[in-house]
This record gives C-alpha cells, structure tokens and sequence, in this order.
C-alpha cells in the first residue's frame, strides 16, 4: 500500500508541521527534558520535532560567501575532544561545525565544504593562536588577512597573571598569604564588573604585593595596544610594555610577550581599518555555546549540537 506524502505532516510521523515548529521554538528557550514534560510528549520526539526544525532553519538561511570569518574550537566532552567552528562575522552567525579535532586535516575540512569559489571571497580571518588553523588558512585562502582574536590573546595575559599569583602564594607563609587566598576572580576580573566588595578586596591585595600589583598594572595597560590605527605605533607600544618587563621577575610575563613576538603579524593586523571588525560576537558566541552545551547535557547526539551552533543566531520559523 502506497502512503501520500503531506507537505504539511513533519518529517517524524504523526505530527504536523505546525506543532514542529511550535516545538521547535520552544526548545531554542527551554531542556528538550522540559519541553517534553511540558506537552507531554517523550523527549525523544521532541528532539527529533527539534531536529527537523533546525534543518529548515538552515536550509532557509543557505551557505553565505563569508567575507569575514572566527575560527574556534570548542570542547565537546572531557579528553581533549575538540570540533572547530567557523563563523560569519559580517553576518553574525556560525556557519560551519565539524572535523575530528583541531588539526589541519578537520580545518581543511571547511574549506572543502565552502568551495574554492566562496573561500576566494575572504578578505578577513579571525582566530587563536593555534598554529593548524593559520597554517591552512594561509594556505587556502592566501587572499586573506590573518588577525589573532584579543579576547584569545588576553585569555594568555591573564594566565600570565595567575601563574604570578600561585608563585607569590607559593613564595610567602602565613598571615602573608591572607591577601591573595581566594582572590583569583578579583585579580582576573574586569574592575567594571567587582562589587563594591571586590573592588576593596583588590585595593588591598595590590597594596599589600607590589610584584602582582606591578604585574596587574602591566596587564591593564596592555589593552592599549588595540587602540592604535598604525602598526607602528602599536610596535612602538609594544616595545615600551616590554621594556617594562626588565628587572620585574615576571618570567611568565616574560613567555607570553615571547608569545606576542612570535604571532606580531596576526596581531598588528588589527590596526588596519578595514580589519577593525566587531570581535565582541566571537565571544558572545562561546558563551551561548557553553549553554547549549549545558542544555543537551546528558543527550550525547553531537548531530543535536552542530544544529543548535549553527542556528542559534539564525531568526525563529
């Protein structure tokens, strides 16, 4: 017996499309676990109801030629298990998630699937320091302007800062320690975002250490270097922050201005004005990765996260 397919049934039986998307919709906000409890359904056809959403969501938003593009990797589980994702930047939204791991191989990967045509479109690619994402990319995608992300590039200032804090922990006893013990999050954060507590708690902490207060005032004056519009300039910066380094004792200061040395190109990049670009969504991007992640925890369906990347910046159906 042959069944007729109905353009308004889902493409998991028994519902319509209509309540597809209204399922779907519902899942961009809420745990499949609590969409399903809520409209009584297992949470294994809500996932699925979720799932044929999603793919009309791409299908819908299509394959861009990204003029711009964030490269990242993101943990997938525990065990250095890693996908890269690509992002459009210009168009704020995630438009490719996959590969084995982080090497050259899976970044190939991209380019394989955007095509020779629209991978020529690239004037700008945005990344860490990892060294298979610029390798390729420089390879097939010559054309374009490598620029290493600063919030990547300050993720390994602030490193530099609490290896300093565990050496001055390390190095002192007793009631000397009292000023640093606990205070990792007030050393590390942005002032801006302390409570009028914690702004108090690093007064002190600074007061009382004049080694993490030099290193904290190295690394607050290092956001300078992204406000200059000529690459001379932000070398001549550069070399007047590291000169400051002499004599202070801050080896892991040291490392990462070594660091710097070694990536200067993908850095001074960020001075040329048709690469001062909006990196604030690469990082709202991860932070919205990191609830998704915690949203399918448990459901173990990795095709279930490449669809909710990908379209979590892409309007509802």
């Amino acid at each position: 017996m042959r069944r007729e397919h109905l353009d308004f049934l889902a493409d998991t039986p028994l519902y319509t499309k209509r309540f597809a998307w209204y399922v779907g919709r519902r899942c961009r906000s809420s745990t499949v676990k609590d969409v399903a409890k809520e409209l009584k359904l297992h949470w294994g056809a809500v996932k699925e109801l979720d799932k044929d959403y999603m793919r009309v969501q791409l299908e819908r938003a299509g394959t861009p030629g990204p003029k711009a593009i964030g490269i990242d990797e993101i943990s997938i589980r525990k065990g250095h298990t890693y996908r890269i994702v690509v992002s459009d930047l210009v168009r704020g939204r995630p438009i490719w998630f996959g590969g084995e791991d982080r090497s050259e191989a899976s970044m190939n990967a991209f380019y394989d699937w955007l095509g020779p045509k629209k991978t020529k479109g690239i004037r700008l690619a945005v990344m860490d320091m990892w060294k298979p994402f610029r390798t390729v990319t420089t390879t097939r995608a010559p054309q374009a302007a490598i620029l290493f992300d600063k919030f990547h590039v300050v993720k390994h200032l602030n490193e530099a800062l609490d290896k300093v804090r565990k050496e001055e922990y390390a190095r002192l006893s007793g009631q000397d320690r009292r000023y640093i013990k606990g205070q990792k999050y007030v050393l590390l954060s942005r002032q801006e975002n302390l409570t009028a507590d914690g702004k108090q708690s690093l007064k002190a902490l600074l007061a009382a250490n004049e080694r993490l207060n030099t290193a904290y005032l190295l690394k607050e004056s290092f956001g300078q270097l992204w406000e200059y519009k000529s690459a001379a300039w932000a070398r001549r910066f550069f070399e007047n922050w590291k000169a400051g380094l002499a004599g202070q004792g801050l080896k892991p200061y040291e490392k990462f201005a070594e660091m710097i040395e070694r990536h200067w190109d993908g850095i001074a990049a960020y001075c040329q004005p048709e690469n001062k670009i909006s990196l604030g969504f690469v990082e709202g991007l991860n932070n919205k990765i990191r609830v998704l992640q915690r949203r399918a925890y448990g459901l173990r369906d990795e095709e279930y996260l490449r669809l909710k990347v990908l379209t979590s910046m892409l309007p509802l159906i």
